[in-house]
């Protein structure tokens, strides 16, 4: 955590040690510990406003897992042999039941339930514009209305409204393709998607498919809702903007 007058950074941990969905979340112990030096008042804070965040998460997590119960998709936390766990739920609308791989499950320590979402959008703009309004930094921060951080290049760092989204570029094809590593702040730490766009030409617009795999399952529908309003629908609206202006 950063202490905001001064810019100081601090660490600290978390520590849920005896967590079941027998037990109320209410009651279950939730432990904060900081490492020594100044910065206490992020310890307080974590103790208070920041134990509610912790049972809040809680409660999805024990509900997601109760729902992958009744489908019968709860496997061992450890995939043996470093095998990626697969589930066997066939696909409904433009969701799919997912997998996670043995490196997100040793980041996050236990198995998390994940979807693929899949969307597609039709926008009034060539391909190679749609492109740089993803790759550009002076267009992301137009459509997202925050500063940016766009470093569009493999390897290169994501970061979108305020923080809450971030991540990193995997691949980019101009006016083709791009493969994202994304996650919402709001996520199990360390927990990232993958997100494939793909640009398609058309008769003077572009279509754009949206491919997001590794998605909490408790954080489907936000997830989905992101791409719809903060991004689509901006997109649109600028895209309006600027064809308004050049006429």
């Amino acid at each position: 955590g950063t202490v905001k007058e001064s810019g100081e950074k601090h660490k600290g941990s978390v520590e849920i040690p005896n967590l079941s969905e027998e037990n109320e979340v209410d009651d279950t112990e939730i432990n904060v510990s900081k490492k020594k030096g100044e910065g206490d008042v992020l310890k307080d804070l974590m103790r208070t406003e920041g134990t509610t965040k912790v049972r809040e998460a809680l409660r999805d997590y024990l509900k997601a897992l109760k729902t992958e119960f009744t489908l019968g998709m709860i496997l061992p936390t450890k995939a043996p042999g470093g095998q990626e766990l697969a589930t066997e739920r066939k696909p409904s609308g433009s969701t799919v039941q997912d997998s996670v791989t043995p490196q997100s499950l040793d980041m996050v320590g236990v198995k998390i339930p994940t979807v693929r979402i899949h969307m597609r959008e039709v926008f009034n703009s060539p391909a190679d514009e749609l492109y740089s309004i993803f790759t550009k930094k002076e267009l992301v921060q137009k459509f997202s209305k925050c500063p940016a951080v766009i470093e569009a290049e493999k390897g290169g760092k994501l970061q979108m409204f305020e923080g809450c989204v971030s991540g990193e570029y995997t691949e980019l094809v101009p006016s083709q393709r791009i493969v994202l590593k994304w996650r919402c702040r709001s996520w199990p730490d360390e927990h990232y998607a993958t997100v494939a766009l793909t640009f398609q030409d058309l008769v003077a617009q572009s279509e754009l498919e949206l491919e997001c795999k590794g998605v909490p399952v408790s954080h489907e529908e936000s997830t989905r809702q992101c791409w719809k309003k903060q991004y689509f629908e901006e997109i649109h609206i600028l895209l309006q903007q600027s064809k308004d202006n050049m006429e």
